[in-house]
């Protein structure tokens, strides 16, 4: 459920179900509860969440086919499973993305097709492919994807409930279209942003697309608003305490570094 400021204001609250772009103990891959009924990218879903939970999301936004971005699909659709069906749960995506699920996770190889399971008029999933800059109503809230530069289909989100808005990244090397739409919205509140490599591997992030702190500090300053609240995440494990140290080191005024189980209220 949305929460409400004293003076009636609709919240948007984020549990970090995972902050990590891959997996130590104690670090999870990316997935973020909405509301209880939204999970934003689905690394991490089915072991953070009860199985009363996970029946309550309705809707998953799925940035990348990356598994760190999608393996929890898999458990979800065993738990979520009934034999006579039931309303479907969502997936939104960009259509390349869509295309990329259908073709590489939901083939009968990988996984079995749990969007024509165990019928395919209602199956676990059911895709709803948005068109770039395009707005869809997810719930109650309204979103908008943005292609970003990954070496896949890849989409950022911009995020809106009434008044309060904000932009996450998805997996991205150097990009502009989300930053330019996120910076024309008067209602951004925050902006959730990869940080996967320290300053030492930016050759690799290069390649491989994504960030390290120096480079999230110039994505960042694309917004335009340094006294915004920005949020980093997807950290390699192995290079925490280092990508720590770095973006400590950036001066952000209001920066958090996530970590797995921490709540966001925008």
């Amino acid at each position: 459920m949305a929460g409400m400021e004293p003076g009636g204001k609709v919240l948007v609250k984020i549990h970090v179900l995972g902050a990590y772009g891959g997996a130590m103990p104690g670090c999870a891959p990316c997935g973020f509860l909405i509301d209880d009924t939204v999970l934003l990218d689905a690394g991490t879903a089915a072991s953070a969440l009860s199985l009363e939970a996970q029946r309550r999301i309705r809707h998953i936004l799925v940035s990348h086919v990356h598994l760190e971005h999608v393996q929890a699909l898999a458990y979800l659709s065993e738990n979520l499973f009934v034999p006579e069906g039931r309303e479907p749960v969502s997936l939104i995506t960009l259509p390349e993305v869509v295309a990329d699920l259908r073709r590489d996770f939901f083939n009968g190889r990988l996984w079995p097709d749990f969007t024509r399971i165990p019928d395919p008029d209602r199956p676990v999933f059911a895709f709803r492919p948005l068109t770039e800059g395009e707005s869809m109503t997810v719930g109650d809230l309204e979103v908008r994807a943005f292609v970003v530069d990954h070496p896949v289909a890849s989409a950022g989100f911009l995020i809106r409930r009434g008044t309060s808005s904000f932009v996450y990244s998805g997996d991205t090397g150097r990009t502009g279209r989300i930053w330019a739409a996120a910076k024309e919205d008067p209602h951004l509140k925050a902006a959730f942003i990869e940080a996967s490599f320290p300053d030492e591997l930016a050759q690799l992030a290069a390649e491989t697309g994504h960030l390290t702190p120096r480079q999230f500090a110039v994505e960042f300053g694309k917004l335009g608003r340094p006294d915004l609240p920005v949020h980093a995440y997807h950290m390699k494990p192995r290079y925490r305490e280092q990508i720590r140290a770095q973006l400590g080191a950036l001066g952000l005024e209001r920066l958090t570094v996530l970590e797995d189980g921490m709540e966001v209220t925008i």
